[in-house]
Parts: C-alpha cells; sequence; structure tokens
C-alpha cells in the first residue's frame, strides 16, 4: 500500500536523523489500529526500542510529530506504550472512497511477472469424488483465484491417477462381479459405478482375508512373527498388506492386471480406458457443478515412464542405488530419512516415480517459477521425500516447490473410510447443502415472487456458498468437521450470512436509486463509517496476504468481518433517512464499495453471490 510506504520512509527518515542509526523498513509493522484504541492505523515500534536504546514513549513523540508535520494525510497521533497511533484526516479518506469506487476490480494487485502451477484435486480413477476431495478442490482453486488477484499468472492444473493397485481392483472386481452392467444400463453416473466395485473388490478381500486368518499358514506365521503379548487380532490388523502382497489371491490377480497393463496388454488396456472414461464423464459434472476448472490434465499412465527412465538415468549417476532383488532406492539419511524405494523389483514403479515425471513434464511444458501441490497431510513426508528426491536431481524449480498440507474433514457422525464405502460422495454432498438453503430460504418467505428457475438459482447459490465458506473459512491446516445444516446458518460465521450483507446492500441501493458522487462535503463521520473505511483500505493488503500464505481462511474471515461491519453500520446508522444530503451520498457510496469488496473477495473463494435470498 502506498500509504504504507509513505508512513514506513518517514520513518527511517526521522530516525536516521534524530538517532544517527538506520532502519530496515522491515522492522516495521503498520496495521489497523485496534477498536478500543483511537486511530486509524497504527505502527509497532517495539522493534526500535532496544535498537535505539531509547524509550517507546519518545521515540513514538518523535516519530508521531514527524508523520503529522511531513504527511497531509495524517491529522494526529497517540502514543501507547510501544505503539503509535495515527488518525487519518477525512479528506483522505474521502478521497480515497472516491477513488476506490472507480475501481470494479478493487484489491486485485498488478502483474508480478511470476508463474505459479497448482495442483489440485487429483483424484484415482477408482471411486467417485467426495468430501475429502471437495476441501482439496477448493482450496486449490481459490488459492488460484487468490494468487491471480496478487499479480501472479497461474496455470491450474491436476494430475489424474488413472493408473496402479487401487485402479486396478475397481477393474478386477467389475471383470468378476459386475455381470456387464454400464452407466448407460443402470443409469448411475460412471464414477459411482467403478466406486461401487472398488469398495466390492474390499469387501470380497475382507472375507478372503478373515478366511485364510483361520488356516495352518496363517497360524504358523502367526506364531513366527508375532510381537511379545500381541494377540491375533492386533496381528492381522497389522498384517494386512503384507498378506495381500504374499498370500491374497485376488492381491496377486490385480498385480497381475497391474504387470499386465504396465506391458501393454491389449484386453487390459481397453477394459481400463473404458471404465475410466464412465469415471472422468462423473468427475466432469461434478466439477461443473462446483464451479471448478483446469488448464491442463496430465495422466500418470502418461507420465509414469518420464519418472522410470529420470530413477534409472539416476541410478547411473550413483544417485540412487539397487538392492539384490533389483529394486531401486533413494538413500535420504543426509536429511534425517529413511531409504525409500522408487522402483520394485519386478521393474514396475511406485507413486513416487510417477510424481517425479509428472513434476518433470510440467516444467518442460510451462516453465513454471513455483509448483504447489494441494494434498492432504496424510502425504507430508511423501513430499518432503519427493522435494528432496528433485533437488538431488538438480531441477531449475526445486526451489519453488510447495506443498499445501491441510487436515481431514470428518462430518459429525465421523470419520470416512472410501475402502469400506463410508465416504460421503461430493455429489450427494452438494444436494444436501442445497436442500438446506432451499428449506431455509422457503421458511423465509421472501421469494414467492420468483419463479422457479430463479427461486432454485437463488438456492444452488447459497447452498454452494455455504458448502464452500464452510470449508474455506477455516485454516487448511486444521482438521475439521462439516456440518451441512450449520452452514446454512443466516446468524453464523457462513456463507449465507455474508451474501446477506451483501443482499442487504443491493436493496438499499435499489431503494435510494441513483447515487450521487457529491459527497466530498461530509466531513465528519462515526466510528462504524470510518470502521468500514479502514477494513475496505485493507483489502488489498488482505489479498497479499492470503497468496503468500497459501491461505483462503485469510479471505473467508476478512469477508465475514466486513459483512459483520455492515450489518452493525446498517442497524446503527441511518443511510437513505440520513441528516444532510452529503451524509447520504457518503454512505450510499460506502455501502456500495462494501458490496464490491465482498463481491470480489467471495469471488476469490469460488463464491457467487444471490441478488435476493
Amino acid at each position: 500500500m502506498q500509504l504504507f510506504d509513505k508512513i514506513k520512509t518517514e520513518i527511517v527518515n526521522v530516525t536516521h536523523r534524530s538517532y544517527g542509526t538506520s532502519i530496515d523498513p522491515g522492522l516495521l509493522t503498520v496495521s489497523p489500529t485496534r477498536k478500543d484504541f483511537e486511530g486509524d492505523m497504527t505502527v509497532v515500534i517495539f522493534p526500535l526500542v532496544k535498537l535505539l536504546r531509547k524509550k517507546p514513549q519518545d521515540i513514538g513523540a518523535i516519530i508521531g510529530d514527524h508523520l503529522v508535520s511531513k504527511m497531509p494525510e495524517i491529522d494526529h497521533f497517540n502514543v501507547v506504550q510501544g505503539f503509535v497511533n495515527l488518525s487519518l484526516t477525512s479528506d483522505y479518506w474521502l478521497s480515497f472512497l472516491e477513488k476506490s469506487l472507480a475501481h470494479d476490480e478493487y484489491g486485485k494487485l498488478a502483474r508480478n511477472g511470476e508463474k505459479v502451477m497448482i495442483e489440485y484435486s487429483s483424484p484415482n480413477t477408482n471411486k467417485p469424488l467426495h468430501l475429502g476431495h471437495i476441501r482439496n478442490i477448493l482450496l486449490g482453486s481459490s488459492c488460484a483465484n487468490i494468487m491471480h488477484a496478487a499479480g501472479f499468472e497461474v496455470v491450474k492444473v491436476q494430475v489424474i491417477n488413472d493408473r496402479g493397485i487401487a485402479i486396478c481392483k475397481s477393474m478386477l472386481a467389475w471383470l468378476k462381479y459386475g455381470g456387464g452392467e454400464t452407466p448407460a444400463s443402470t443409469g448411475e453416473k460412471g464414477d459411482h459405478l467403478v466406486g461401487k466395485y472398488y469398495v466390492r473388490f474390499e469387501k470380497e478381500f475382507r472375507d478372503e482375508y478373515q478366511e485364510w486368518q483361520q488356516s495352518p499358514k496363517a497360524q504358523e506365521v502367526f506364531e513366527s512373527r508375532k510381537k511379545e503379548d500381541q494377540s491375533r487380532d492386533q496381528f492381522f490388523a497389522a498384517y494386512k498388506n503384507e498378506y495381500f502382497n504374499r498370500y491374497s489371491e485376488l492381491g496377486n490377480e490385480a498385480r497381475e492386471m497391474l504387470q499386465k497393463w504396465e506391458d501393454g496388454d491389449a484386453d487390459t488396456i481397453e477394459l481400463w480406458s473404458q471404465m475410466n472414461g464412465w469415471v472422468y464423464a462423473g468427475f466432469d459434472q461434478t466439477y461443473e457443478r462446483l464451479g471448478v476448472d483446469f488448464d491442463h490434465l496430465y495422466y500418470e499412465s502418461e507420465t509414469w515412464k518420464l519418472g522410470k527412465s529420470e530413477v534409472l538415468q539416476g541410478l547411473d549417476k550413483n544417485l540412487f542405488f539397487q538392492k539384490d532383488d533389483g529394486s531401486v532406492w533413494v538413500d535420504l539419511s543426509h536429511e534425517d530419512k529413511d531409504e525409500k524405494i522408487l522402483l520394485r523389483s519386478d521393474g514396475t514403479s511406485v507413486y513416487i516415480t510417477q510424481d517425479i515425471g509428472t513434476a518433470m513434464q510440467r516444467y518442460r511444458d510451462y516453465g513454471i517459477d513455483r509448483m504447489v501441490y494441494v494434498v492432504a497431510d496424510e502425504q507430508n513426508y511423501h513430499f518432503q521425500v519427493l522435494f528432496e528426491i528433485l533437488n538431488m536431481l538438480d531441477e531449475p524449480y526445486a526451489e519453488g516447490l510447495f506443498h499445501l498440507s491441510y487436515g481431514m474433514v470428518d462430518l459429525p457422525s465421523g470419520k470416512m473410510k472410501s475402502r469400506e464405502g463410508t465416504v460421503v460422495d461430493a455429489d450427494d454432498l452438494i444436494d444436501d447443502v442445497i436442500s438446506e438453503a432451499r428449506q431455509v430460504a422457503m421458511e423465509k418467505g421472501d421469494l414467492e415472487d420468483l419463479d422457479e428457475s430463479a427461486r432454485d438459482e437463488v438456492f444452488f447459490r447459497i447452498g454452494m456458498g455455504a458448502l464452500k465458506f464452510f470449508i474455506l473459512k477455516v485454516n487448511p491446516g486444521k482438521r475439521m468437521t462439516f456440518d451441512p445444516e450449520a452452514s446454512v446458518d443466516m446468524q453464523g460465521q457462513t456463507g449465507p450470512y455474508v451474501q446477506n450483507a451483501y443482499v442487504r446492500i443491493q436493496s438499499v441501493l435499489r431503494k435510494a436509486g441513483s447515487i450521487s458522487a457529491d459527497f466530498r462535503s461530509c466531513q465528519s463521520f462515526g466510528d462504524t463509517e470510518k470502521h468500514l473505511l479502514t477494513q475496505i483500505f485493507m483489502y488489498p493488503e488482505i489479498v497479499k496476504r492470503s497468496a503468500n500464505e497459501y491461505d483462503p481462511s485469510v479471505i473467508a474471515n476478512f469477508c465475514y468481518d466486513l459483512a459483520k461491519s455492515y450489518h452493525r453500520f446498517y442497524h446503527d446508522v441511518p443511510i437513505l433517512t440520513a441528516e444532510s444530503d452529503a451524509a447520504r451520498n457518503f454512505r450510499l457510496s460506502l455501502s456500495s464499495m462494501v458490496g464490491t469488496v465482498l463481491e470480489n473477495g467471495m469471488n476469490l473463494l469460488g463464491i457467487e453471490m444471490p441478488q435476493r435470498m
């Protein structure tokens, strides 16, 4: 912000002149003054106390006197301990509002010359999108919007996990138990149909495992491998994956199918293409409802070979090593990490091999400066390893890699498990929140004059606003519980609460008719109005901070606070019946600007504003 920069420059000048010490402007923090203190902007001078070895009151007085004398924007100041609180002139605020009203895209920053790629969604093609995917998708899409607004060139991508053992499980189950059914024959969305067979595979596998546990071989394994005081249930719960890879008939069939796929077996490839096609069609329908898109799609089925090739080249360069069984590994002990497998003994690749190839291909395609992976915190270690491997391979973008790690999403009823079929499908969840929005809106009875199509559009915007805001208002690093009913609460920290402030503003502006720009003679306004001006003033900084932290909750919580301030302003201050024409014009213009900022901010979250509620 220009005002912040001017304040910092003047403080550097006066401290150098008064104390003979050069100060780094980065030590200075300028932010809105807390409500319980007089002032508009506050300079934190605690860092200067130790540096200048003077009392904070003395430093603050010198800084305040200098700023008042040198900057016409500042009217007066006060010093409270290590804080200098600055009060800006009414003329400055009126000029600021006048200039801001001329910019429909207020808050959008100048281009900074950096290109960032954001990967999000990236589902497996063995099941439909679910609530966990929704958090991923909304975080990625909103981060892309926010970083674009903050001046970055943004490339939105997803990598489709369209190969691997999990995909083969769905394929195998459909072959064994599907009876040839298709989305067309059942009327079922393709991703839901395929997901049903992923769950079926896991059910059949559990049954097979339970039966095997009663066999002499299982008893032999238990006796030879159990830990001291370990029960049979505890042992076999931990042994499940090893059983799958060593003894399971279903596991063996799935692995054989994966090997056939990697060998290019025609029948396997044909089945794989058919079932993936069903899933893609289902995904596209869900993405359209969520209002998200991508600039480029990458497929692991296309990038795994590049990853495998690079791993083999790394082996030749002694960056990696080979074990006696032929598997290839990387030793990360120099990073206080363990060894990580890169290729199995049979030559097939693992997930990290594919990720290596995908990262390399994307840089070749776009030459990005940063690459952001939106992936749940369950994969923290995976990305630490991936980033270190790419660094070892001297990839030019290695320093710009970032894992946007987010916590899992629960429902009030508890955790979800894909393999057991207890997840909440994204489509069902979208339907639920729209239904909740419909019920709340119909109870209010304010939309009865609209036709059915117009009402449905309002219900959709409220429902989607509720879903997106409820998820995005939480810091990504925190685990969260999504409550569909609470998400549409008009009085809570929700999307509909913010949307209602916008709708209220549009109603006021419609009643006012045309708005005169003649408000410069309004030289006095109250604390509520000043607080709204300060929040509007800070919005570009909020966008910058949200982008720097890869955190949409910064925008969401700002929008909520701004909506809350406007609701208070609406109740406490007369707008249409103001005491003078100048005051009326000022308050209408202020309302209009609040509406613009709310709409712009919510748009960054992917939330559309209704005109009625």
